[in-house]
């Protein structure tokens, strides 16, 4: 495996070894959830309708490879003596639990299964729709909620995660564990403001392209239990988050708006956000007017680094994509390919990243030794301005975008897909395209530029068969590219 030497990457070998593990094949794995029909063995079935090419096929196995290595169960089984360290410690008499995002489910069925479990005395999981596979022991509560948008279930929910934690002590250890999609999860709108007044911020927000950092800016200052508000709440018990981050470069103030976490933003930030897409007068009114207010200080701030709040806090980062990264370009490479990690910062519009993947593919093919195969490899979350009224993801708006830059190469196959098995509010992880998906598009009469413009690349992918349908993954560390050169 080599390392792109034009683009700033940490040396994935130079990570800490506690947080990498080697993908195993379990019975409790999200591996079946991506496994295809029973006739179709080695899972590429989960594609829908594709000719059946071998590179195709080796782009789903690396992703599955990926996928395998941020398994939330095995992720926090990992730190069960982590939790158990800290119940000891504290002298502990009782042990909750508070569980929020696309993964709550399966890393609490980790928990709830380890000798931690028969510590549990209240729990509350808030998780996505569709993503609550079984069912859990009592006395563990299972809600499901909307994502991306925050709804009056999420408000329920959280409601009653917070009331668990009335009357806090000492002794109380409360095990959070957090995961992506925990910002439009756990939601509890500050006083004085709706759920519709959220939800309205939070659709013009992402209509507008704000990244998760920007967007969780504003979240936390307009909730009642983001950006260390929960500690503050949890207060004075002690906290141990075990969190699965879906962020580029893991910063705890702003995976799931960080509850636990100390945050390093403030409402002059939140309001710079909204000045930046000129949402000013887009986002209800009160929503603009609390950030005035907390920018004068009439409203108070959410708790920073040295607020004592955090004194018994631990946080821990237990999985992430550069986890899936190394995973990936693993498998690559145990299949024969020379392995090159482009970035696992991938950022910004998904077009512009689109353009890039496809010049150094077009790059690295240029100068590729007859006989030997190449694999580059890319992880991070890029963002997508809608203009258009189609449907679609960053995912498959960054592989239609990819397939018009490489029309009529042969030998390119990307996948790109998120690692939670949705793609925006569609149904498909992501698409894999090759040299050959423009001219396919073509000769049925589909334009790739008119479905681009209209940002409805999903029904693109879905008319010439190249999505990527996995199902609820049970995971999520944002999202991966293989890019396949042979």
């Amino acid at each position: 495996m080599t390392y792109h030497p034009s683009f700033p990457i940490r040396d994935l070998r130079q990570w800490p070894d506690r947080k990498f593990i080697q993908p195993v094949w379990t019975a409790n794995s999200i591996y079946h959830m991506i496994e295809g029909q029973a006739s179709d063995p080695d899972g590429t079935g989960a594609i829908q309708k594709l000719d059946n090419l071998s590179n195709r096929k080796t782009a789903v196995a690396i992703f599955r490879a990926a996928l395998a290595s941020v398994d939330p169960c095995r992720l926090v089984q990992k730190h069960i003596p982590d939790v158990l360290d800290a119940y000891r410690r504290g002298n502990g008499q009782r042990l909750m639990l508070a569980a929020f995002g696309k993964a709550a489910f399966a890393m609490t069925r980790a928990l709830a299964e380890s000798p931690a479990g028969e510590l549990i005395t209240r729990g509350t999981v808030i998780t996505k729709y569709g993503h609550v596979p079984g069912t859990l022991p009592d006395p563990i509560a299972v809600y499901e909620a909307g994502h991306p948008l925050p709804d009056a279930a999420g408000v329920a929910a959280t409601g009653r995660l917070m009331a668990m934690l009335e009357n806090p002590d000492p002794q109380t250890l409360l095990v959070c564990l957090i995961s992506g999609g925990g910002s439009a999860l756990l939601v509890a709108p500050a006083d004085g403001l709706t759920l519709a007044e959220k939800q309205a911020t939070t659709q013009c927000l992402l209509a507008a392209g704000a990244d998760i950092g920007e967007l969780n800016a504003v979240r936390k200052h307009i909730s009642g239990i983001k950006g260390g508000q929960l500690a503050a709440l949890a207060r004075p018990a002690r906290v141990l988050s075990l969190i699965l981050s879906d962020v580029i470069g893991d910063p705890l103030h702003v995976i799931a708006s960080g509850p636990t976490a100390p945050d390093n933003t403030t409402y002059a930030d939140a309001l710079a956000v909204i000045g930046k897409y000129g949402l000013e007068e887009r986002i209800p009114n009160s929503v603009y007017q609390r950030l005035i207010q907390g920018r004068e200080g009439t409203v108070p701030e959410t708790p920073a680094k040295d607020d004592p709040v955090f004194a018994d806090v631990a946080n821990l980062i237990i999985g992430s994509n550069k986890l899936a990264i190394e995973a990936a370009a693993a498998k690559a490479t145990a299949a024969g390919f020379e392995t090159v990690v482009l970035t696992t910062e991938l950022r910004g519009e998904a077009r512009e990243a689109a353009r890039w993947l496809a010049q150094q593919a077009l790059a690295f093919q240029n100068q590729q030794p007859a006989g030997k195969k190449l694999c580059l490899v890319s992880g991070g979350e890029t963002t997508v301005t809608v203009t258009g009224t189609g449907k679609g993801g960053r995912n498959t708006e960054l592989a239609l975008a990819f397939a018009e830059e490489i029309d009529g190469r042969p030998g390119i196959t990307l996948l790109s897909a998120g690692t939670d098995g949705t793609d925006g509010p569609t149904d498909a992880a992501g698409a894999v395209v090759d040299g050959q998906t423009i001219a396919r598009a073509n000769a049925r009469g589909l334009s790739s530029d008119a479905f681009l413009s209209r940002n409805d690349s999903y029904t693109f992918f879905k008319k010439t068969d190249e999505l990527l349908i996995t199902g609820s993954t049970g995971t999520n560390v944002m999202d991966i590219q293989v890019v396949l050169l042979t």
